[in-house]
């Protein structure tokens, strides 16, 4: 039961974003990070989302991008995929996500070839079996029911040797279903680390922004709500990660 209403209340917060952002002010819905402090070079359009990008930026550096066929599931508004697409120079990208207007947004936002997005189910997906030299999945995978059923179809798409590259959080007391889940795939996890010190650091230092943002896009009312999906200091999302109600870790796997 309370699974449903989660999910339910991040389809409406999604639902949300996508009607309230009319300037693309958030491509990315993730919780960021930070490692003692060190920053990654950044332009000046991608500076106002540095840690967010920075949590991707530590899954693609784990492994050799450039040429290769990659792919997101659970893309969201795409800021992950078309910085990494830019940045690392693979040879295709393809983000793929459940929900039609974030898939919608992509489509419109993002104009590069070779980079695509489409609208797919993350547990019974359309793309080809071992299409796929590397798989990204960031923040996405706390929403599926049958996380089971979405690593198989990673392993089905990956090509022998590839890589799949997958961030996330989970409940305490989801934890070891995850990691037993992982350890069962038939990848390889070549290396895992818990990472709560550094997406906390990361919201600590995007306070601000993320404050500012509820401020601009959602009306007084719901102010509460929204900085608590927004992880702000002193939220319920917040102090989960603090007292490690929620977990965050990070994997490196290999076909």
């Amino acid at each position: 039961m309370k699974r449903r209403i989660r999910e339910s209340l991040f389809r409406i917060w999604y639902w949300y974003v996508s009607k309230a952002d009319k300037h693309a002010d958030v491509i990315f819905m993730n919780y960021g990070y930070s490692d003692n402090g060190e920053q990654i070079p950044l332009d000046s359009d991608n500076e106002k989302n540095r840690y967010s990008i920075q949590l991707y930026n530590h899954l693609a550096t784990e492994t050799d991008i450039t040429g290769k066929d990659i792919a997101e599931i659970g893309c969201g508004r795409g800021g992950g995929l078309s910085y990494i697409f830019k940045e690392f120079k693979p040879k295709s990208a393809k983000g793929v996500d459940l929900n039609k207007l974030a898939i919608s947004f992509c489509q419109r936002y993002y104009n590069l070839e070779g980079l695509s997005f489409q609208q797919g189910d993350a547990q019974n997906l359309t793309l080809e079996d071992n299409s796929c030299d590397i798989i990204f999945n960031v923040e996405s995978s706390h929403r599926y029911p049958n996380m089971k059923a979405f690593l198989m179809e990673v392993k089905r798409i990956l090509r022998p040797g590839g890589y799949f590259l997958f961030t996330d959080f989970r409940f305490d007391y989801g934890v070891e279903e995850m990691k037993e889940d992982l350890n069962n795939c038939g990848l390889s996890i070549l290396k895992q680390r818990e990472i709560n010190k550094e997406v906390i650091s990361a919201l600590d230092l995007d306070d601000d922004r993320r404050r500012k943002l509820v401020k601009k896009l959602v009306p007084k009312f719901l102010h509460k709500v929204a900085l608590n999906f927004a992880g702000a200091i002193g939220s319920e999302t917040y102090e989960r990660f603090v007292s490690r109600k929620y977990v965050y870790f990070s994997y490196v796997l290999k076909k």
